[in-house]
């Protein structure tokens, strides 16, 4: 969505050097998008005054900004619902790097929930080698990863189901490993509660 300052805008200067961060805007008005050339595909643009306040904020430590949708629910979301990137938690399993492309690096891996419910994920670009990085310096058995703000991708196959799977999607989308968020901690104890493995190794395999 894009936003313009108008008057006083001393107090936005240096935003140009954040991107791809998360930001939280407030006194700020909404109206719709002019007929013709827009930076961005969103019916509505925001205009800023100097009673406009802009903070950056980290969404995965920010409760406001959680939406944890189901791994088991996701194939059954609407078209209208993939249009936007979701949240998901999920234990981190069979993973893949590939990065013989240097122009296209793709760190592949898949997540599953306490009922063996699993989905394919795709990090792209520099987030596939932080992915790699951040998973080989977890310490412990499973992992467990909040996925925030990934992009839904479906392709059709003539003779098969439809392939779904989770991408990034450029600097919008986030990861965490092991966070301490309570929607997490309730995964973690669904896990012990449901899942076999768990339940044969004890909780010392998730922390």
């Amino acid at each position: 969505m894009e936003m313009t300052v108008y008057g006083d805008y001393e107090s936005f200067r240096g935003l140009e050097n954040r991107e791809g961060e998360w930001v939280e805007i407030f006194r700020v008005g909404v109206e719709r998008s002019c007929v013709g050339f827009n930076a961005t595909n969103s019916r509505f643009r925001l205009t800023a005054s100097r009673l406009t306040q802009v903070r950056m904020i980290d969404p995965l430590n920010n409760r406001l900004f959680m939406d944890f949708k189901n791994i088991h629910a996701i194939p059954h979301m609407s078209h209208k619902e993939r249009n936007y990137p979701i949240d998901t938690i999920g234990v981190v399993f069979n993973t893949e790097a590939r990065f013989d492309d240097p122009a296209r690096p793709r760190m592949i891996f898949y997540i599953r929930d306490n009922i063996d419910s699993q989905i394919k994920c795709v990090a792209t670009g520099k987030q596939a080698y932080a992915f790699r990085d951040g998973l080989e310096n977890v310490e412990g058995g499973q992992v467990i990863v909040a996925l925030k703000m990934w992009k839904v991708c479906k392709s059709w196959n003539l003779f098969e189901a439809p392939d779904l799977w989770l991408q990034t999607e450029g600097g919008l989308s986030d990861f965490r490993f092991n966070p301490r968020l309570t929607e997490v901690e309730d995964f973690r104890q669904s896990l012990l509660n449901s899942d076999p493995y768990v339940q044969k190794y004890g909780i010392e395999g998730l922390v």
